[in-house]
């Protein structure tokens, strides 16, 4: 905001308030649930419902950063966004997300069905509701519970081909809610002295570090049994199997590095990234060469 009083905003601001990394992963799961689902949608259908999830997910997004203004100004990881540096009206911003909310839900609803749009409506109220006014503030098991929101994306695809969502959906929905806290933890081993300036009750503050080391090991076990199970529940072959039993012996290797070994959790972050790319879009190429050797068989 300048001395007149006037905010300098950009288009890209208002991008930025979208969370855009955080949305490209809920399109990548979205993408991968709709893919694995039993049935089939039309192509336009899809993008259709695909571009619906996203915005909801963006809309989420807007509306946290929104919720945490004070909190964000206080930590130097958060200190540029568009509204703590000033460069967004905040009553502008909550109309943004309040605005992109309720079209991302209407237009799933028309385009998919509207089971798949009661999901996105519970995922984008239990991100700004539960997650972030509740659960953030007053407890370090809050990405424990909020992953949750993260984990519904590939749930919602699902359920836009098929209508409801299956014991397969559900098993892609608790990969990536068990992979969040690994996920989380380590870029708070490493960032803990900006979420203690902001006064919120992170793992590694509460607990200590050897707690949070501890729990990082633990969840990142409990995410590769779970993907080792989803191999029980669906048709997917050779390709998954190898990928998840790769994946999962790197996973396991930098958690025990960073629990008995006590090295730096960094690594593990963007490790924890990879694993969940490279997990889902190993099912992306099984599901492919499953649907090409059905054609000569």
């Amino acid at each position: 905001m300048n001395i007149a009083g006037h905010y300098d905003s950009h288009p890209l601001d208002f991008w930025e308030l979208l969370k855009p990394r955080v949305m490209s992963l809920v399109i990548f799961t979205a993408f991968c649930g709709m893919m694995l689902a039993p049935g089939h949608i039309h192509p336009l259908l899809g993008f259709a419902s695909i571009f619906c999830i996203a915005v909801g997910a963006g809309a989420s997004g807007c509306l946290n950063m929104w919720c945490e203004i004070h909190r964000d100004t206080l930590m130097s990881r958060t200190q540029s966004r568009p509204l703590p540096s000033g460069r967004i009206d905040p009553n502008s911003a909550l109309a943004f997300g309040i605005i992109l909310s309720l079209l991302s839900v209407g237009m799933l609803g028309l385009v998919s069905n509207w089971r798949a749009s009661t999901y996105l409506l519970i995922t984008i109220l239990f991100y700004v509701f539960v997650y972030t006014l509740y659960l953030k503030p007053r407890t370090p098991q809050n990405i424990v519970i909020g992953g949750a929101a993260g984990a519904l994306p590939p749930v919602i695809g699902w359920v836009c081909v098929t209508g409801h969502a299956d014991w397969p959906a559900w098993i892609l929905f608790l990969i990536i809610f068990l992979w969040t806290p690994a996920h989380f933890w380590a870029l708070c081993l490493e960032q803990h002295e900006d979420y203690a300036t902001a006064g919120l009750p992170m793992l590694p503050i509460t607990h200590g570090e050897e707690i949070t080391r501890r729990g990082i090991l633990r969840y990142t076990f409990l995410t590769v049994i779970a993907s080792f199970s989803l191999i029980y529940f669906t048709k997917l072959g050779l390709i998954y199997t190898v990928a998840s039993t790769v994946l999962g012996a790197l996973f396991m290797a930098e958690a025990y590095h960073v629990y008995y070994k006590k090295a730096p959790s960094k690594r593990l972050f963007f490790i924890s990234i990879i694993y969940l790319f490279l997990l889902f879009l190993s099912m992306l190429m099984n599901r492919f060469f499953l649907f090409i050797a059905s054609f000569f068989a």
